[in-house]
């Protein structure tokens, strides 16, 4: 039973990620957003029918005092964000001990699903910088 619940977590948590994460266009901060099941919000049920739960937490990370067309500027956000994910996973987990995944998932999920932004913000930043 336990890894049904745990496989089942790990599915709603990667459906949360994917709409975790949005970027303005003039771009200030990155959102990165945590997820854990837990007992708050039922999102489904095991087969002996025990609700599965998902809460989610978001750090904003503040990246308008960066030039991101250096490469000390863009590990720095690289930092920031893996610090983001490491603490809203610690987070959760101190407020809901029992919730899956881990913490080490937890944060590499959420770190997975925010470098795609920015990835995305760096190249816009390095291709500005270029013209």
């Amino acid at each position: 039973m336990n890894g049904i619940v745990i496989r089942a977590a790990i599915g709603l948590f990667a459906a949360a990620l994917i709409s975790g994460i949005a970027i303005a266009q003039n771009t200030e901060v990155v959102t990165v957003e945590a997820s854990r099941a837990v007992s708050t919000k039922t999102v489904g049920y095991t087969t002996s029918h025990v609700p599965i739960n998902e809460v989610s937490l978001s750090y904003r990370v503040k990246l308008s005092d960066l030039d991101l067309a250096s490469n000390a500027g863009a590990t720095e956000l690289e930092k920031r964000v893996n610090d983001a994910a490491k603490d809203a996973c610690k987070e959760l987990t101190r407020q809901y001990p029992n919730a899956t995944p881990s913490d080490i998932e937890c944060a590499k999920a959420a770190v997975d699903k925010a470098m795609v932004d920015v990835r995305n913000v760096i190249a816009a930043a390095q291709k500005k910088a270029t013209k």
